[in-house]
């Protein structure tokens, strides 16, 4: 499925409820005629006869067709709304993958924009620009009418629709291109505040502050003066249309007159009101969509959003499901570079680990050691090369059958809003039993029990409710939570004090003996203990790789040997 057929098939799939819509607004907008056709009975059956029954019939068929016509409005609101509704929960799963599959693959922050689009979709199935497009019908049955009353009549109504399309299509060229640019610079804005507020604490400890506030005021106002340049245009066109369907109504009453002095107007003098009516039914769609006009430039925006990012975002395929891996790990020839493009990051690395090894990986800063961890989970797809978990590539197997298997803790610490039950447990349904296991293996149990919540303790967004050290050691327990094969630890040592780093290399050791295997990036003595083998990055190229106290003994005489160029700390 190409990408933007995802948009168009979700949207293909509410043809019934758009069609019974349409039905529904072209009955109603055939009703609106009712008091119309009422006042003309009127004047010319009960003013005439002055007939008591008459006048009360006449009542209350209008009543009863007034009635239907507004059962008629709210069972196309409902529908519309239900359309808008399913057309939501079809994207909304894939828009959320999407979004996330571009911050990971392609380093694209683009925040809620995406939910936002979809919102702005959902809410135009039952906006006035669409209600205005399904009253067209009943435009064009009132512009036949006039042709058969006088076709003078319907000749100067179509001639103003056609001014009326012009004001239309000059509105889209006055609004559309400042609509977009202001779009992109409110996007633009909003992201940057985002950003600020993310790195709070930064911002405010060094007086940044001042100068990003200057930044967004900036980005904020082009977005404001864009808007404003729109709605200038937009506003000019609008009271221009709504004065040409005055001029019509006015127009053709007028003209109806001098048909009548002139006895041309079949009908009589009823007509006059008649032809007055229907010449405002004819401009009443159109005038409504120059009104609506941002609104359908919003929408048109946000499609083409979300088309292009599902174009970018292609949906995984369904791959074979597979058994739950034992442990065993093959990189071979793996090539790497970063989510956002560059030069490469790793280059031709490869070893092997059996179940239940411990492998320490160590290097200087930007050895590729972060890396290797994130191609090892599957988060990025290699350049070259591949890396299997008992035999299967990690990046082909569906994340859904191989996440609770893998046990990660990235470089940064990420702690999501929730309770500490749901940050260990990954926010499914917690096993009490695999919880406290979990917690107990980083030495977190004990401390948890202690709070008045206890794992029904908030930790706040990104985790600010707790120190660093405690927000390692849950992004630690969350890793091993539900006994994963394969655990990777990026530096995780980072913010542990000393007691957090016994508890840490007790947590691997542990892991090990059950036979789950385990890749650390890490320095610490205590860990380093409990490696079975061990890998070492320079410059993101293998420099060694074997036993670990092989290993460290030949790193030891590099280190003596050249300690300028190949020392590693």
């Amino acid at each position: 499925m190409t990408a933007p057929a995802e948009a168009a098939q979700a949207l293909a799939r509410q043809t019934p409820a758009l069609r019974r819509a349409f039905a529904f607004s072209v009955l109603a907008g055939l009703l609106v005629l009712v008091p119309t056709v009422y006042m003309f009975e009127v004047y010319g059956r009960v003013v005439d006869s002055r007939n008591f029954m008459t006048l009360a019939m006449l009542t209350l068929m209008a009543l009863l067709a007034l009635a239907v016509m507004e059962v008629l409005e709210w069972a196309r609101s409902e529908t519309l709304r239900e359309a808008g509704s399913a057309f939501d929960a079809e994207l909304a799963p894939r828009v959320f993958e999407a979004t996330h599959a571009a911050q990971l693959k392609r380093g694209q922050a683009l925040g809620g924009q995406p939910l936002a689009d979809l919102r702005t979709l959902r809410d135009a199935f039952h906006g006035g620009a669409l209600a205005a497009a399904l009253e067209s019908p009943v435009a064009l049955v009132a512009l036949v009418v006039l042709f058969l009353i006088q076709p003078v009549l319907g000749w100067v109504a179509l001639a103003l629709a056609l001014v009326q399309g012009l004001l239309s299509w000059l509105n889209e060229r006055g609004t559309a291109e400042p609509l977009a640019r202001a779009n992109q610079a409110d996007i633009q804005a909003r992201t940057y505040m985002d950003g600020t507020l993310r790195h709070a604490e930064v911002v405010a400890a060094l007086n940044m502050a001042p100068d990003m506030q200057a930044r967004w005021l900036r980005m904020h106002r082009e977005a404001l003066a864009l808007q404003a340049r729109a709605s200038d245009n937009a506003g000019l066109y609008q009271a221009l249309g709504r004065g040409l369907q005055t001029t019509l109504s006015s127009a053709l009453l007028g003209l109806g007159a001098w048909l009548l002095l002139r006895d041309e107007l079949p009908g009589g003098g009823g007509m006059l009101i008649v032809s007055s009516v229907l010449g405002a039914r004819v401009l009443a769609p159109l005038v409504q969509l120059v009104s609506q006009w941002r609104n359908v430039v919003q929408a048109r925006l946000a499609w083409q959003r979300l088309s292009d990012l599902f174009k970018q975002m292609p949906a995984g395929k369904s791959a074979m499901s597979l058994p739950a891996p034992r442990g065993q790990l093959s990189v071979e020839g793996l090539t790497a570079a970063a989510s956002a493009g560059g030069p490469p990051m790793l280059r031709q690395i490869s070893f092997a680990l059996q179940a239940g090894e411990v492998l320490a990986v160590i290097g200087p800063s930007a050895s590729g050691k972060t890396t290797l961890a994130r191609m090892l989970v599957g988060l990025w797809a290699p350049l070259a090369g591949h890396v299997r978990l008992d035999g299967a590539d990690v990046s082909a197997w569906s994340k859904a059958e191989l996440g609770p298997h893998l046990g990660y803790v990235p470089q940064s610490v990420e702690l999501l809003p929730g309770t500490l039950a749901e940050n260990i447990a990954r926010f499914g349904e917690p096993d009490a039993e695999a919880l406290q296991e979990a917690a107990r293996s980083v030495g977190l149990h004990d401390w948890i029990m202690s709070l008045p919540q206890g794992y029904d303790t908030p930790v706040g967004d990104e985790g600010v409710m707790l120190s660093g050290g405690q927000r390692q050691r849950v992004a630690v327990a969350r890793a091993l939570y539900g006994a994963p094969a394969l655990v990777v630890l990026d530096e995780p040592n980072a913010s542990l004090d000393e007691a957090g780093n016994q508890a840490l290399a007790q947590a691997i050791a542990r892991t090990k003996e059950r036979g789950a295997t385990v890749v650390v990036m890490t320095h610490l003595p205590g860990v380093l203990a409990v490696a079975d083998k061990a890998l070492v990055l320079f410059s993101g190229a293998q420099r060694a790789f074997g036993p670990r106290d092989e290993v460290l003994a030949a790193l030891q005489k590099a280190n003596q040997n050249n300690p300028p160029v190949a020392r590693v700390t």
